[in-house]
């Protein structure tokens, strides 16, 4: 018989019939159970939140600081600072003219005695009667008063200087000191503008001779 005439024969290889009993003409061997690989449990999420952690700034170079060289405008023209060696010379030699001129005097005027040593109280009363006499005190009787309202200001301003750049290194004395000469100066000062300001607002008499001034006799 040919191949093609051969009849198809088919194996039914379940050992269980279908009330589930084993079948007779079953395989005996057992059935190769292939294992059972569960899946890989998926990784869980943490509840916890991770916060990302701030890059550390990077250190910024602090910029130069400037000296105030850089600010003080150069002068080609001017002169070179004096040296410390300069300096102590030039105290040397004024300390010295100074006391020959003291014995000088006192040499030709028997019985005077020396000048006292300048003094921060000293300083104060000598700018203080300056801009007095500046503000007209001091006049003689009968004579007008002669105002130099500038120089006055001026005066004013150099001892403001003096209190502003001395306040932290002056005792309670020499604070009272020059406090009260400022505030005597200043309401000087106001005094005589007012008074000045004053009798600019006034009016001026008329001239002698003019109409409105009095009996005149015309020729």
């Amino acid at each position: 018989m040919s191949e093609q005439n051969k009849p198809f024969v088919i194996t039914d290889r379940r050992k269980f019939n279908l009330d589930g009993e084993p079948r007779p003409d079953a395989d005996p061997s057992p059935e190769k159970i292939r294992p059972v690989v569960p899946p890989a449990p998926a990784p869980e999420e943490s509840s916890a939140r991770v916060i990302p952690q701030p890059e550390s700034p990077q250190p910024i170079a602090a910029a130069p600081e400037a000296s105030a060289s850089d600010f003080a405008e150069e002068d080609p023209n001017a002169p070179p600072a004096p040296t410390a060696e300069q300096m102590e010379q030039s105290r040397i030699a004024f300390d010295a003219t100074a006391e020959r001129l003291d014995i000088a005097i006192r040499s030709a005027n028997p019985g005077m005695e020396q000048l006292p040593k300048m003094t921060f109280e000293r300083l104060v009363q000598s700018v203080y009667m300056t801009a007095i006499m500046q503000l007209g005190g001091n006049t003689p009787e009968g004579q007008k008063p002669q105002v130099d309202l500038l120089g006055a200001r001026q005066s004013i301003d150099m001892l403001t200087v003096i209190a502003d750049k001395t306040t932290a290194s002056l005792t309670l004395d020499e604070q009272q000191l020059i406090d009260s000469a400022l505030f005597e100066l200043r309401l000087a000062f106001l005094d005589i503008t007012q008074a000045l300001s004053r009798n600019a607002q006034k009016p001026q008499p008329p001239a002698p001779g003019t109409p409105g001034f009095g009996p005149s006799i015309v020729r």
